[in-house]
C-alpha cells in the first residue's frame, strides 16, 4: 500500500493511470494494496466519476 495517500486519493490516482477497464478492477487493485475501507470510500457519485475517468483513459 502506498502510504500517505487516502483510499480516495489512491482510487483517483489509479483511475487516471489508464490501467483499468472498469471500477471492479480498480476495487480489486485497491483491496490488493491492503486497503480495507474501499467500499466505504467509493460511494455512488464517486464511482460514477471514477468510471468516467477510466473510460476517458481507454478512449
Amino acid at each position: 500500500m502506498r502510504m500517505g495517500h487516502s483510499t480516495l486519493e489512491r482510487a483517483f490516482e489509479l483511475a487516471d493511470s489508464g490501467t483499468f477497464q472498469n471500477i471492479d478492477e480498480l476495487r480489486v487493485a485497491l483491496q490488493s494494496e491492503g486497503r480495507q475501507d474501499v467500499d466505504e470510500n467509493l460511494g455512488l457519485l464517486l464511482v460514477r466519476q471514477l468510471n468516467k475517468m477510466i473510460e476517458a483513459r481507454r478512449a
